[in-house]
């Protein structure tokens, strides 16, 4: 999810550049580009920087889908004592995202006021966008990362020997054929698939998104019926990633972007499947409602240029019974669940139902 200064509608996780337009009128639809910083953090020299204990700095908005897999993998995996967080106001400024939440409005370890200062130590005269998830260099506060696809998918297969006992394996490799199929559709048609429906600037462009977006809920739906999670019989990649954008539909994407068909509180299997992961832990406890509605009805003025905040929808609903465990399956595989959060990363109470 990029800044403003890039005219992003979109909030981009990759690189903060979108296009969008009429085609009818010779303009090119809503449309991501590809992370500008891409850089590897691998074991083994196998990367562009080296896997390394205490050295990274995570920073992240919780109000951001692409940014909050980043948030949830961290946190299955037990990373929190090796890979330090940095959590940014969900409002921006023209400089960018803002560390406005901490004291003296500044990151405490990386000692800057703007994301935008890491990149601008990567790459002096970067004007493009800034967008969360980020990694940053501590020892010499550049920016190393920004390309959240790829960000996370690391995290489970190069930080391995830092992964806390009993982590799960979210991209087992006999399964990565069959994840990368269902990922991507539901990155195409669900997770971008509300931005291009969101942002649309035609009917007929608006239309095709929607289209697409419950069409693959549907299918999701129908897949998600008799089996517990997306791919085997433990939580992957792939719930993740589909869970970021269900957690946001009633709150922003049903009304902000127009997606309304139905909410997802009106479909009784992925209403079912979403309240199962929030109440795993790992995802509920990263999720900050507060934070979401903030940015989106705040930040996208084109959309809601009255900046008024809704005040619902009500958020209990996502703490009653879902009787998944019925579908069997444990969400952990063969490992644990992950301990409590660490003292000064819980989302605060106006975040929680």
């Amino acid at each position: 999810m990029s800044d403003n200064r890039t005219k992003d509608p979109g909030g981009a996780g990759d690189t903060g550049s979108a296009v969008v337009g009429n085609e009818a009128y010779g303009h090119k639809p809503f449309k991501r580009s590809r992370s500008h910083f891409a850089d590897r953090i691998a074991a083994d020299g196998r990367g562009d920087w080296p896997v390394e204990a205490g050295r990274y700095r995570l920073v992240v908005s919780r109000a951001c889908p692409w940014a909050s897999r980043a948030l949830i993998s961290r946190r299955l995996l037990g990373l929190e004592g090796v890979l330090s967080l940095a959590v940014v106001d969900p409002l921006q400024d023209d400089r960018s995202w803002r560390f406005t939440l901490d004291e003296g409005g500044r990151d405490p370890v990386l000692g800057i006021a703007y994301l935008s200062e890491a990149y601008e130590a990567r790459e002096p005269g970067y004007s493009g966008g800034v967008s969360v998830p980020a990694i940053v260099d501590v020892p010499s506060g550049r920016l190393v990362t920004n390309d959240f696809q790829q960000i996370t998918l690391d995290l489970a297969t190069e930080w391995t020997t830092l992964h806390r006992p009993g982590a799960p394996d979210l991209y087992p490799e006999g399964l990565r054929e069959e994840m990368d199929e269902v990922m991507e559709g539901i990155y195409r048609d669900v997770n971008n698939g509300v931005y291009r429906a969101g942002f649309a600037s035609g009917q007929s462009e608006y239309e095709d998104a929607y289209q697409d977006v419950f069409r693959r809920l549907d299918l999701v739906s129908e897949r998600l019926a008799d089996r517990r999670y997306l791919v085997g019989d433990f939580i992957t990649e792939a719930d993740i990633r589909l869970f970021t954008t269900l957690v946001r539909f009633d709150a922003v994407y049903h009304g902000h972007f127009k997606c309304n068909r139905s909410k997802l509180a009106e479909d009784p299997v992925l209403w079912a499947y979403a309240r199962d992961l929030y109440q795993t832990p790992g995802f509920g406890d990263t999720v900050d409602f507060d934070h979401i509605k903030q940015h989106y009805y705040r930040v996208h003025s084109g959309i809601n240029p009255t900046g008024i905040v809704p005040v619902g929808p009500d958020l209990s609903g996502w703490l009653t019974p879902h009787h998944r465990e019925q579908l069997g399956g444990s969400p952990f595989g063969y490992g644990t669940a992950p301990g409590p959060v660490p003292a000064g990363e819980e989302v605060p109470a106006a975040g929680r139902p």
